[in-house]
């Protein structure tokens, strides 16, 4: 697997992907209708590539396949984080995470699924809440989640000698 960044050329087939993903979510944690509402397979593309060139985009790829994509803003919102159903607990969320996370020092906020808070809180996440978001009459669940980072930046030689 090689992650790199996010090309103009990728966000048909991300959208693709992201459509993908969302219809195979476990029906225990969203019904077909709420799948639906979230994902309606008419992604406006030039609004997602306008979106993905403002933040700090990566695409996860393995065997000339994209596999996964997240991205985050310069003020720390991670946007969207998914992956291929077939590579799903394989690390390809974590990586990608990791090194968007990288990108942010302060607060990292993000919008979870049901399905991805398990993922976020093993990362140290926190919930503040969960939202009702209704689309199209459906009513949709996920929770703000924030973490802090902070870069980790060696102690300076003085710093050493006051303690």
């Amino acid at each position: 697997m090689i992650i790199r960044q996010y090309q103009s050329s990728d966000c048909g087939e991300l959208a693709k992907l992201f459509y993908n993903i969302v219809h195979a979510i476990d029906p225990k944690y969203y019904t077909k209708e709420q799948k639906n509402v979230w994902a309606t397979g008419k992604i406006d593309l030039k609004k997602w590539d306008e979106s993905f060139q403002t933040h700090d985009s990566l695409v996860a790829i393995d065997e000339g396949m994209i596999i996964g994509f997240g991205d985050i803003s310069h003020t720390g919102y991670l946007d969207r984080l998914y992956v291929h159903p077939n590579y799903q607990n394989k690390g390809v969320a974590t990586a990608i995470c990791d090194r968007l996370e990288q990108k942010v020092t302060g607060r990292i906020v993000t919008h979870a699924s049901l399905v991805a808070k398990p993922f976020f809180i093993k990362r140290g996440y926190k919930v503040v809440q969960m939202n009702q978001i209704k689309r199209g009459g459906i009513l949709l669940i996920n929770y703000t989640m924030i973490k802090d980072c902070l870069l980790y930046t060696s102690p300076s030689p003085r710093d050493a000698h006051e303690s």
